[in-house]
């Protein structure tokens, strides 16, 4: 007999190694472990799979994600849902020894969104009445809309500093220039560092508890940060809002794998990214709104800035704690046919056009996490990752800056940002869009990260020029412009491409976040290429954003031509043979089976 156990107690499940399962609150799993060891801590109601056990000595972290992202062999998105019949093993989440009745029950529990069981693979699910072009549709509005209001409030209040900078915060805490820009540097050193261990956490913990939890710290930080008087106080308060902010980018981007294929990532990253080009229209014309409220409580203007937002903030993440979903096949809103054709595609996406379907590994050992370390196309990609990200704090640090020294008031310059970062985010969506159209069609990637690029770069050409022929406002204005419309469609291109190209879902869940925090070391670079003393020209920042820029292209270039490479290799080799599902399985992208995204 399945137990009912309320949502908020799933997380205290476990299993024991015997094949049973412990069902009861944390002071009895505790008891389990210390009898079992730390086999099996995932929230599990059904029995164990005896066809594919998890090494207990490698479970510190369960499987919590059901996955499968790799490139796609066969689109099922695009062809008619059908009745699933390829699973790794058919007695998948049951018990051998009681296969009758279990099946039937393990279907109804997940029908009525009762636990997540990350062996399911849907089978022996009728999915040839399902709509994929609808159940997609679903998933976007439940799931978009929230996760880009998160990233919109965590970019406004990372870089709101900005804002309140021109408004007479540097004046008022008696900032020099240096000490600003280390206050806006130190903010990366700790958000760089706690992005690995924080989507390593995302999966022990679960999505709807660990970002909205996040979400409440930053947010607590960010109202405090109103009430600093000194230097010193605003520097601890940025260190710690890095420390809070660091799970949520990779963390959001690393799940929406979860939920979506190869094919269909580049529209949703770029949907949830174009979040961060609002927000920074919206973090302009809201400092433009709160600094009227200059003086009120005995505050400055720019106080409310920070309080205002930290409150929003934390008022939104009590909502996030209920409006968000874990996993697909808990996910209410869809049916049991529904559920079942999510996970069994995502399970089953890698497999390569050979009629060998070879699912996802999705249980925790280290060794997928070193393998994230030691690969070379993260580090690659952490050369184009800078190309993009310098640029992008460049512009979210001090664009408003950079028009205030053009010679418009501080109001006016904050409203001018507007029109910028509008624009920047309906192409973001575009080419996102368009990106994803043409995988599906069998072309290439690469090109939807080569040309906005040269779009950046061609934008800080125009900047710098026009600034070394004495200033020239409305070019300077130009530059930045076309700069930031190249940042925006380029960055959610980037970070799919290297999504779709990391096999295993705790290795792409590392690998993602080590490039991802690495990337943003840019960050902590860009908060130092615009000093004061350069002003009003600052031809140091905009030919160091140049600089970096090209490096971005060379990597964008040698990763096109080394995938290229290694995919003809494996065409070639026939080193598939002989292998089991299993060893594949474990290879991830190492796999001969495995082709790269172009």
């Amino acid at each position: 007999m399945v137990n009912k156990v309320p949502r908020f107690r799933r997380r205290s499940l476990g299993a024991c190694h015997n094949d049973n399962v412990c069902v009861g609150d944390r002071r009895h799993l505790v008891k389990c472990l210390f009898f079992h060891g730390t086999h099996g801590l995932n929230c599990c109601k059904v029995p164990r799979s005896t066809s594919s056990p998890t090494k207990s000595r490698s479970s510190l972290f369960p499987p919590s994600f059901q996955l499968g992202h790799t490139v796609p062999a066969f689109n099922m998105a695009d062809s008619p849902a059908s009745t699933i019949h390829e699973p790794v093993s058919k007695d998948i989440g049951v018990n051998h020894n009681e296969k009758s009745g279990v099946v039937e029950q393990d279907l109804a529990a997940i029908a009525n969104n009762k636990h997540h069981d990350p062996n399911w693979t849907g089978e022996g699910v009728d999915t040839s009445n399902v709509d994929p072009a609808k159940t997609l549709r679903k998933m976007d509005l439940r799931l978009i809309p929230m996760l880009a209001l998160l990233y919109l409030l965590s970019f406004l209040d990372r870089s709101n500093i900005g804002n309140a900078k021109i408004q007479g915060m540097q004046e008022d805490l008696n900032l020099s220039g240096p000490q600003y820009n280390l206050c806006a540097t130190v903010f990366f050193f700790t958000y760089c560092l706690f992005e690995v261990p924080s989507n390593l956490l995302l999966k022990r913990l679960s999505p709807s508890i660990w970002l909205p939890g996040i979400m409440v710290a930053w947010g607590t930080v960010m109202t405090l940060m109103g009430l600093v008087q000194s230097y010193h106080g605003l520097l601890i308060a940025r260190i710690f809002l890095g420390i809070a902010e660091a799970g949520l980018y990779p963390g959001v981007s690393f799940y929406l794998t979860m939920w979506y294929c190869t094919n269909e990532l580049a529209f949703r990253q770029a949907l949830f990214f174009s979040a961060a080009s609002v927000a920074g229209a919206f973090s302009g014309l809201l400092a433009y709104a709160i600094v009227k409220m200059d003086g009120v409580g005995g505050l400055e203007g720019w106080r409310w800035i920070f309080i205002l937002e930290g409150l929003l903030t934390v008022a939104v993440a009590l909502f996030a704690f209920w409006a968000l979903y874990d996993f697909p096949d808990t996910a209410g809103f869809l049916t049991l046919e529904e559920k079942a054709w999510v996970v069994h595609r995502l399970k089953y996406q890698g497999s390569k056009k050979s009629g060998r379907n070879v699912a996802e590994s999705d249980h925790f050992e280290w060794k997928y996490v070193f393998r994230a370390f030691k690969d070379w196309q993260i580090w690659l990609s952490l050369f184009m990752y800078w190309g993009i990200v310098n640029p992008l704090y460049s512009i979210s640090l001090f664009l408003p800056t950079i028009i205030n020294q053009l010679g418009y008031k501080a109001t006016t310059a904050q409203l001018l940002t507007i029109p910028i970062y509008i624009t920047a985010a309906i192409l973001a969506v575009i080419v996102g869009y368009m990106s994803d159209k043409a995988t599906k069609r069998g072309a290439s990637r690469w090109p939807y990260v080569f040309v906005p690029m040269c779009a950046i770069l061609i934008g800080f050409i125009m900047a710098i020029s026009a600034s070394a022929a004495g200033g020239v406002p409305g070019v300077v204005y130009a530059g930045v412009f076309i700069a930031t419309c190249g940042i925006y469609p380029a960055f959610p291109g980037n970070i799919t491409w290297i999504s779709n190209n990391l096999a295993g879902s705790y290795k792409r869940a590392a690998g993602m976040a080590l490039m991802i925090s690495g990337g943003n070391l840019g960050g902590a670079m860009a908060s130092n290429f615009y000093r004061a003393v350069d002003a009003p020209k600052y031809l140091l920042g905009h030919g160091l954003d140049i600089g970096f820029v090209v490096l971005g292209l060379a990597a964008v270039i040698t990763l096109r031509i080394t995938y290229g490479r290694i995919n003809a290799k494996r065409e070639r080799s026939g080193a598939i043979e002989g292998m089991t599902d299993e060893e594949l399985s474990d290879l991830g992208d190492k796999s001969p089976s495995f082709r790269y995204t172009l």
